[in-house]
């Protein structure tokens, strides 16, 4: 059978399942990836599971988010992440040496490898033609222990590329007309492979920044194929024996088509508060603005801080302007130093920050109230900046340095200058800041004071009547489930004072409020479509699960956050009828009953509104593995179980 790329990775991985849509499959993973907002948690999870060394071919652990060490908390973590990486058999990269996704890039990434990793754009390494895929923390770690990765098969929507880019666009705008076109949900259940003519104009960084934000669009993965851009991007790297040829069959199928003639872009721009709201730059010209953020792993390749160089280049930037320079790694930062263009960008006026995820995550670099923050990230979701009441525009380096020159949102092209070419190094040097995993691995875990044991969850009763604590509306992000930030995150390894921040951007009273109901059964939880979209952080459903969360009732799921509700024992319903939506209000109670057997038996069942003849119809979409894992209480009993 012609097969296309996606479908060659997955046939060559798959343990169990078929490749029909929908269906659950179980795929071998060669590589992991995580970071330190969430590796904390799966080395607790290895060490609770008792593993000697990861059975991965190659597993990396980064510290890229929390970087500010403003007391203890930070450090220690890093202390203790070090050490789990050589008790475990992990590759470590250190804090400084940059962004997980570009630097597992540049020293790990394998075409034709399966790549899992605890964060949600892991699938920037699709680009690689890999088959890399975001999960949470506890799959990632069950991963490394050696067990499959258990997904429901997607559909393969193919994007044929034809044509070149014009000047001034660039591959930030690409993803970014995909998200015009089909808004935050448009890869829910899919794997999108770009294919055609096209692609050969794309580099291997242009092809990561548009893998980077299939996560936006709520796709399982990206896929690029692995041709003579990736060649040359791991001859660059001194790895040019990594590579293989991996490309569709001729004549291969997709299950749903789409198409974009590179000639035809212009530069777009994603308006407050969503990666979807997508329009031309033209359309909001002339708002002024309080910062321009050039870096993240959304645009993290050499070009795209190189062209922000030559466009400001000679220049001063406009007066009353934060123009933030984040380098994605630092082999990246000593080569743009080599070249000139750090030079270029400070003379200018930039701000320069250390390699890392930094104001990507809220983690510095916060805007001003009331003030427009243009960004290279992935992501505008409200908060998530680290100022509350944020209003930031994710666009192109082209557009962020044409905006900090004139101080007001600009069309690059608008600029009286030529557009620059920019040449990129035929050889980029391997910096010593990836620690390779020692053959010894009889090492002692540093554990601080901040770091906690994993709290014991009892599996979910059989009957119980639990209020709606908090009622809310469509596509509700991780980051307003929990926050990330400066405040937030460097208690990711501490259940318990994590979870005083839960909900706080929805509800400032929802942790007051589930603490008073968790000890009279807990609370439910009621949203709308795309619930849960955004990051992979497995805190989002952990703290709400310390805090009493029982079950979530929504019209639809982010996949990511589905698996994690799942992993920790939450039970995961939609609506029958998404109007009976509207009947629901916060604080009503609702009854469930023989949900023991009723999940096992039946997919779809009705809940009662307490206090009426009202009965709603639920649905779940769990497979006899998942149905186990919730009657236990969530993965870990579930993993305690099987090896007794």
């Amino acid at each position: 059978m012609k097969q296309n790329v996606a479908q060659k990775l997955i046939s060559k991985h798959m343990v169990s399942g078929e490749m029909q849509p929908g269906k659950e499959i179980g795929l071998k993973i060669d590589q992991t990836l995580t970071q330190d907002a969430t590796g904390t948690m799966v080395m607790l999870e290895l060490e609770a599971m008792g593993i000697d060394r990861v059975k991965t071919e190659a597993s990396a652990q980064y510290v890229d988010h929390n970087l500010i060490q403003e007391d203890f908390r930070n450090a220690d973590d890093h202390l203790f992440l070090r050490s789990a990486a050589r008790k475990f058999g992990i590759y470590y990269s250190r804090p400084g040496n940059g962004v997980s996704h570009p630097v597992h890039m540049q020293q790990l990434a394998k075409p034709g490898k399966t790549l899992l990793g605890s964060d949600s754009h892991t699938c920037a390494n699709g680009c690689m033609g890999m088959l890399a895929m975001g999960a949470g923390g506890i799959d990632v770690a069950m991963a490394m222990a050696g067990e499959p990765y258990y997904v429901k098969m997607p559909k393969v929507m193919g994007v044929k590329l034809t044509g070149k880019l014009p000047e001034w666009v660039s591959a930030k705008d690409v993803i970014l007309e995909l998200l015009r076109r089909h808004d935050v949900k448009g890869g829910v259940g899919k794997i999108i492979e770009y294919y055609g003519p096209g692609v050969k104009n794309l580099s291997a960084m242009d092809r990561h920044v548009i893998a980077n934000m299939g996560a936006e669009l709520g796709a399982t993965a990206t896929v690029f194929p692995s041709d003579k851009e990736i060649k040359n991007f791991l001859r660059q790297q001194g790895r040019e024996a990594d590579w293989i040829e991996l490309k569709a069959d001729r004549g291969a199928k997709y299950d749903e088509e789409e198409n974009i003639e590179l000639s035809t872009l212009e530069p777009l721009i994603a308006k407050p508060s969503s990666p979807g709201n997508v329009v031309p730059v033209s359309e909001v010209e002339e708002e002024t603005i309080y910062q321009s953020y050039i870096g993240s792993s959304a645009n993290p390749g050499y070009r795209d801080f190189a062209i922000a160089s030559e466009i400001v280049k000679g220049k001063q930037i406009a007066s009353g302007i934060s123009f933030d320079i984040n380098p994605t790694s630092r082999q990246l930062l000593e080569q743009l130093v080599e070249n000139g263009h750090i030079a270029n960008l400070l003379s200018a006026g930039a701000r320069m920050h250390q390699a890392g995820c930094n104001g990507c995550i809220g983690m510095g670099q916060a805007p001003a109230t009331g003030r427009n923050s243009l960004r290279t990230t992935p992501r505008n979701f409200p908060g998530r900046s680290g100022t509350r009441e944020d209003s930031v525009f994710l666009c192109s380096p082209e557009t962020a340095a044409a905006s900090a020159l004139t101080g007001k949102i600009t069309d690059p092209r608008t600029l009286d200058m030529k557009y620059p070419r920019i040449q990129e190094p035929k050889k980029f040097t391997t910096e010593g800041m990836l620690e390779a995993p020692p053959t010894n691995t009889d090492v002692e875990l540093e554990k601080g004071p901040n770091i906690t044991t994993i709290p014991d969850f009892e599996p979910i009763k059989n009957n119980f009547d639990l209020p709606i604590l908090l009622k809310m509306t469509d596509n509700i992000s991780t980051d307003e489930i929990l926050a990330g930030g400066s405040r937030v995150l460097p208690y990711r390894s501490n259940i318990q004072k994590i979870s005083t921040f839960a909900f706080e951007i929805v509800d400032e009273d929802y942790y007051e409020n589930a603490m008073k109901k968790r000890d009279n059964g807990g609370h439910v939880l009621v949203a709308g479509v795309n619930y849960g979209q955004g990051s992979s952080r497995e805190h989002a459903a952990l703290a709400p699960r310390y805090l009493g969360l029982k079950v979530v009732l929504v019209k639809d799921f982010a996949r990511i956050h589905l698996q994690n509700l799942i992993n920790f024992g939450i039970l995961p319903l939609t609506f029958v009828n998404e109007t009976d939506y509207d009947y629901l209000s916060q604080d009503d109670i609702l009854e469930f009953r023989d949900i023991h057997e009723t999940i096992q038996v039946t997919d779809t069942f009705d809940i009662k509104l307490k206090g009426t003849d009202r009965n709603i119809p639920v649905r779940h979409d769990l497979t006899k593995r998942h149905i186990d894992i919730i009657l236990q209480g969530g993965i870990i009993n579930w993993i305690k179980q099987k090896q007794k």
